[in-house]
């Protein structure tokens, strides 16, 4: 290996040529964590942090978790925040540590040649005390496989790990260039481009996991599923963004959701596995509602976010997760109404479908759970036998009210901006067709809104003017923001609201009641809902 002296080395003893390392070990620069201790010191989470903040951001964490990367190539001058580091894990014994300083070549920011990279993280093991130490598989072709035996001297494990920031090729390939180099741990790391690439990260998994030296996952929302699943099929462990922070990386979840809401450190292969799918679905609040749903229930599942809008890739992600329950949104509702094998009243009124159950030969059971979502909170409040119902719009949502309200007796108004499509789903359901002209005049005992006014990020026309409210109970079934316009204007006209958190709860009460026959612990339900909407 070429000679290379460490650049900026304030305070630290002299590091010379990096073959002839003879630097004194750190605190926990002793043999090579083998796969297993490791798990069992450090746990299946790993989060990484990077900037000026990373070293109190660790320290801030430390008291309630352990294994931490330091990104040592965003600092300016990594050498020099080596006693820094050292100091950290000093004050902290159990701390687990992991170097990584990548050149920009490679998706890092350090801009030194690969013998100044190699001096940083034997430093980083023999002068700070990290476990592992982290180099990228280009690094070691270009200087040798001896690379690897000088990290080891240091005192530290080697990471040799590959990245793809651009999509997902044929990955066991990676995998044999990297395993030529008998690193003590893999690591492969591609942006998963769709559901079917995460599949692929899965299947290398599976292949090679056992052993406890692979670590793999896919970036991007789409590789969410590899995060949370991963150290289930095989991964030594995964990557998490520090609270309150971004991540290094695209699709890093946040320490506190990867630990708190999908309880990643209790998923095990008998963990029950539900999903929401749609596109996009990065904003889904249904994974904070049912993951909790789960916890407070005390039953052994987890709910992911699952990003397509191809109901074949759906398919077999569903097959090869074995996933047992699906909520669906848009633009699924109608997609994946071919592979339901039977279904309910509900989706044959509204021709559209947001819940899925497995059955027991693996057939797809479909439901609408939307209608309840509607009915179910105004039941609570009113007799709908009779009464008069205007339904403002005429897309899914109004269209679930209007059958749902049907079915329970209310005589329906439609009103919409478009008369003919008014008209043409009153005519379908026995409604009426309300004139706008009239409305001012007329009374209601419901009005629901089932337009997206008011929706956050949404800018439309205004369904319905101060005077033109005319009813006793208002029901708007926006749910971001809690309190819409439409809302606000029916308080100050001194009318009860029903606000659209309601909707959103109720039919997900429906959907884990289906999925589990448990009673479903609503008011936790909503509580989650509330607390993220608040954020």
């Amino acid at each position: 290996m070429r000679a290379a002296a460490l650049p900026g080395h304030a305070g630290l003893g002299t590091i010379g040529v990096v073959s002839d390392l003879t630097l004194q070990a750190g605190p926990q620069a002793s043999s090579v964590l083998p796969p297993q201790t490791l798990r069992e010191r450090a746990g299946r989470v790993c989060v990484a942090l990077a900037g000026d903040a990373m070293f109190a951001r660790a320290e801030a964490a430390a008291p309630t978790h352990r294994f931490f990367e330091f990104r040592l190539d965003s600092l300016s001058n990594p050498a020099q925040v080596l006693l820094h580091l050292r100091a950290v894990l000093e004050r902290w014994p159990g701390m687990i540590a992991v170097a990584t300083c990548r050149r920009v070549m490679h998706g890092g920011a350090f801009r030194g040649s690969a013998d100044e990279q190699i001096c940083i993280l034997a430093a980083a093991a023999a002068e700070a005390g990290c476990a592992l130490v982290d180099v990228e598989v280009e690094t070691a072709e270009e200087l040798g496989p001896s690379v690897l035996d000088t990290l080891r001297h240091s005192g530290a494990g080697v990471i040799l790990s590959w990245h793809d920031f651009h999509g997902t090729p044929e990955l066991e390939s990676v995998y044999e260039r990297l395993a030529a180099f008998q690193p003590d741990f893999l690591k492969i790391v591609p942006l998963a481009q769709s559901l079917t690439d995460s599949l692929c990260l899965l299947d290398l998994l599976e292949r090679h996991g056992a052993g406890g030296r692979l670590i793999a996952m896919s970036m991007g929302q789409k590789g969410l599923l590899t995060r949370v699943l991963g150290p289930r099929f095989g991964s030594a462990f995964t990557f998490a963004a520090p609270d309150g922070s971004e991540g290094t990386a695209p699709g890093q979840v946040p320490l506190r959701t990867l630990r708190d809401l999908y309880r990643i450190d209790h998923i095990t292969p008998a963990t029950a596995i539900y999903a929401v799918a749609g596109d996009p679905i990065g904003a889904s609040l249904s994974p904070h509602m049912h993951n909790t749903a789960f916890a407070a229930a005390g039953i052994d599942a987890v709910y992911l976010p699952l990003e397509t809008a191809d109901p074949q890739e759906l398919q077999r992600v569903a097959d090869r997760l074995g996933i047992r329950g699906l909520s669906i949104t848009m633009p699924l509702k109608e997609s994946v109404l071919p592979l339901l094998a039977t279904r309910s009243t509900a989706i044959e009124q509204m021709a559209a479908c947001n819940t899925l159950l497995r059955q027991p030969d693996g057939a797809w059971y479909g439901d609408n759970t939307d209608v309840a979502g509607i009915v179910d909170p105004l039941e609570q409040q009113v007799d709908l036998a009779g009464k008069r119902v205007l339904v403002l719009g005429a897309g899914g949502a109004a269209r679930a009210a209007v059958f749902g309200l049907r079915a329970r007796g209310a005589q329906v108004f439609l009103l919409n901006r478009t008369v003919e499509r008014a008209a043409a789903l009153a005519a379908e359901a026995g409604a009426q067709v309300q004139p706008r002209e009239t409305l001012a005049t007329s009374h209601f005992d419901i009005a629901i809104n089932s337009t997206p006014y008011g929706m956050h990020r949404k800018n439309i026309y205004e369904p319905l003017k101060p005077d033109e409210m005319q009813c006793d109970l208002f029901f708007d079934l926006v749910y971001n923001p809690v309190e819409t316009p439409l809302l606000r204007m029916a308080q100050e006209r001194g009318i009860p609201v029903i606000a659209g958190v309601a909707m959103f709860v109720e039919q997900g009460v429906r959907q884990f009641e289906l999925w589990t026959r448990y009673a479903a612990p609503r008011e936790a339900m909503r509580q989650a809902v509330l607390e993220n909407l608040a954020r």
